[in-house]
């Protein structure tokens, strides 16, 4: 997504410097497993990592990352999944080539978590989930952190349905979470003063759908979140009231994502089209602004958010491409439009006035080879 405009003093805009880079992007590794049946339980597991050079790719250094680690068991129409494996609400991403796979339009997360399906009809599911956070987390006073969603000593909660009869999929759910964003009130030179007893509570939902026949596959998502960060969903909190014993009280921003996306299997080619759409409703109340508190630490705030939450009333992205496949290896080749509107923002941390259109332009080729 493109920065808000910075103007200089010839009223050129900083932040609209055009780049170029190549890269050997990521290189993952993963294995399967499958055990013997031992009385009528089916034991399996996935363990899955890869050489990541998005993070800090201006160094040419890729990371070595945890994508996913699990074992399941079941039996029956019972499965259980324990381990570290894609969010729930991130499972069903678009069909589209490059990496972000439609981030930051529709909830993207691998997490910690177990989970419960049970297969209820022929087409029907239910899925409950205890969810933790470690590579995509909240944000808040620490910056993004683990810490607050552990410290709250509640895991996120996710409860779903699903449908699938042959291509046609339909799924629904959505989960609580509850953190604690600080532990203790400090002073204006970071001195820890006393615990505080400070929670937040949010609710995210969403809705899904796909369908296809012959070479058409059609997939579609709509995403409901208050602060959407561990996600990277834009999104945030602040403060809304301050309590006698100093501990605070926060309100959530609502985010509302869209996207879909259309794909066509043409012999050896295949076009792919996502189109999508983020509206950012606000906070539920009023964000109280520093000074009405007073400092907590060097650095106060009252609001804390990611993707510039706080600045943008809408965003969207058009983004066609077309792939060529031969075999295992495929060439792909794609133009991606990102537009963001900026504008100031009042007391619900959402931008109403000023606004203005910021875009983004990518092409990008890409190779593959799958094994």
């Amino acid at each position: 997504m493109p920065k808000d405009v910075s103007l200089a003093a010839d009223g050129t805009d900083i932040n609209g410097v055009p780049s170029f880079r190549y890269a050997a992007l990521t290189s993952r590794l993963g294995l399967d497993i499958t055990a013997p049946e031992f009385k009528g339980y089916h034991i399996g597991g996935k363990i899955e990592a890869d050489f990541y050079a998005g993070i800090s790719g201006r160094t040419g250094t890729a990371q070595l990352r945890l994508r996913q680690a699990y074992a399941t068991i079941g039996k029956g129409s019972r499965t259980w999944k324990i381990g570290q494996a894609w969010h729930p609400m991130a499972i069903d991403i678009p069909d589209i080539f490059s990496l972000e796979s439609g981030a930051p339009f529709g909830p993207f997360s691998r997490t910690p978590q177990v989970n419960f399906n049970l297969k209820i009809a022929k087409s029907w599911s239910f899925d409950v989930s205890a969810i933790w956070q470690m590579q995509y987390t909240s944000t808040g006073p620490e910056g993004a952190s683990a810490n607050y969603i552990m410290y709250g000593c509640t895991p996120e909660t996710y409860v779903g349905f699903n449908f699938k009869s042959g291509r046609h999929v339909f799924k629904i759910g959505g989960d609580v979470v509850t953190i604690k964003p600080r532990r203790y009130a400090y002073s204006s030179e970071g001195k820890a003063l006393n615990k505080v007893s400070d929670y937040l509570t949010t609710f995210n939902a969403f809705i899904y759908g796909q369908t296809g026949a012959g070479p058409w596959t059609l997939k579609a998502k709509a995403t409901y979140t208050q602060d959407g960060s561990h996600m990277n969903i834009v999104g945030g909190y602040g403060v809304s009231e301050v309590l006698k014993d100093g501990s605070f009280k926060y309100t959530p921003t609502q985010t509302v994502s869209v996207w879909m996306t259309n794909s066509f299997k043409l012999g050896d080619w295949t076009p792919q089209f996502l189109i999508a759409y983020t509206r950012n409703l606000g906070t539920l109340q009023d964000v109280l602004p520093v000074e009405v508190y007073g400092s907590d630490g060097k650095d106060a705030k009252s609001f804390w958010c990611k993707n510039s939450a706080d600045k943008i009333c809408s965003m969207y992205r058009i983004q066609p491409e077309v792939l060529y496949n031969i075999g295992k290896f495929q060439i792909g080749l794609e133009y991606m439009m990102t537009a963001a509107q900026y504008g100031k923002s009042g007391a619900r941390k959402v931008a109403r006035t000023d606004l203005h259109w910021v875009y983004n332009n990518r092409l990008q080729a890409i190779v593959k080879f799958t094994f």
